[in-house]
């Protein structure tokens, strides 16, 4: 039996998105295999004290901070929260070590995390030696130091982009041990045909079917600043996802525009939705970038103060794909959304060109790490693509 652990949080969603998807895309290419969960947070604080203590998750203040929207010094906090991890180093090697000597040994650990890669490593190498390591990055870059890439690990990589393969070879890595994949790791289900009809979509939302669509999305709490985008593009058609962040949703849906516009809390037919618009709007996160770009959607996105440092990358990389446009605020949105819609076809074209299969990739690198550790007890199977 091959038993994986996956280790995610929930901060912004995002890990945990990719942490589902890679389970699901696991347990269909190798059904026999045995896929654990490991909840970062429930490993280091098993009885859940600071849950009991504060009534919150240790998650939930980044996740409160995303819903209303970031203050300026992203980078500073950021590097505050990186040297607050390093200092309790020694903690979190005690605390993970525990982890997994109260678990049945797995025959390979993935994080799908930042950070705590370095303690999540050296913990496993003292509880179990001859286990594998990989990092599957969800990031399309590494912010250094300490962040995805740590220098000095005997693990493995996976890395979506070639700035990210650059970046993890700089730091010392060995090419035997970075992994390329195509693109960054969404839910499969985004890669199924949709045989609906995107006029029908529209009408059942109460939208103009043949009206140019834009959806604008900010993750899986939305942000107050898609009330100011509602009213920069006052006169285009729009379709809002607000994700958890109910009231945003209601404030929408009661908001009087020239154009018409949808406004809907959470869902998890994100892929429906984006295949009844034209083009995308929101940050640069690369879950919702690549999601988009699967349902052939150009995207509008920002770089200004407000995008956090690990993703600023991403927008470089939007306009030398030359797959959309990147705004450095809201003032500057609506030239940027009509000049996107003037250019729907040519964008399209070069979204396209984009094929990534990194969802059916990284479960056959998975195996061949295994496999070259010892660790595999079955041949692999052929991949599954929808």
């Amino acid at each position: 039996m091959t038993t994986i652990d996956l280790v995610y949080f929930d901060a912004g969603g995002g890990h945990r998105a990719a942490a589902l998807a890679l389970q699901s895309a696991l347990r269909t290419q190798h059904p026999t295999w045995t896929v654990r969960m490991v909840h970062l947070m429930h490993a280091l604080d098993p009885q859940q004290r600071f849950t009991h203590l504060t009534g919150k998750m240790p998650e939930d203040l980044y996740n409160w901070r995303l819903e209303r929207g970031w203050t300026l010094g992203l980078g500073a906090e950021l590097r505050v929260m990186q040297t607050a991890i390093r200092a309790s180093h020694t903690w979190l090697l005690k605390a993970l070590r525990q982890h997994w000597a109260d678990h049945t040994a797995p025959n390979l650990v993935v994080s799908l995390v930042p950070n705590f890669n370095r303690a999540l490593r050296q913990s496993l190498q003292q509880a179990h030696p001859h286990v594998p390591f990989v990092t599957v990055m969800t990031d399309m870059a590494d912010l250094p130091p300490h962040f995805w890439i740590e220098p000095g690990l005997d693990a493995h990589l996976v890395c979506g982009t070639q700035r990210s393969e650059d970046q993890a070879r700089a730091a010392g890595y060995a090419d035997s041990v970075i992994h390329r994949t195509s693109g960054m790791i969404i839910r499969p289900d985004f890669y199924q045909r949709s045989h609906r009809d995107r006029r029908k979509e529209r009408l059942a939302l109460g939208l103009d079917p043949d009206r140019p669509t834009g959806l604008v999305m900010f993750g899986g709490y939305g942000s107050s600043r898609m009330l100011r985008i509602a009213h920069a593009l006052d006169d285009q058609q729009l379709i809002f996802l607000c994700g958890h962040n109910q009231a945003l949703a209601e404030t929408l849906s009661q908001l009087e525009r020239s154009a018409p516009h949808a406004a809907l809390g959470f869902t998890t037919e994100v892929g429906r939705m984006m295949r009844a618009a034209d083009y995308f709007i929101g940050k640069p996160g690369p879950g919702a970038l690549s999601e988009a770009l699967q349902c052939g959607l150009p995207v509008v996105t920002f770089r200004d103060a407000w995008t956090m440092p690990q993703e600023r990358f991403n927008t470089q990389w939007i306009e030398e794909q030359d797959v959309g446009a990147v705004v450095q605020s809201t003032r500057l949105l609506r030239p940027a959304v009509l000049s996107v819609i003037a250019r729907l076809d040519k964008l399209a074209d070069n979204v396209g060109r984009i094929q990534n299969r990194a969802i059916f990739e990284v479960p056959d690198i998975l195996f061949r790490i295994l496999q070259s550790s010892g660790q595999a007890t079955q041949a692999l199977p052929e991949a599954s693509f929808a």
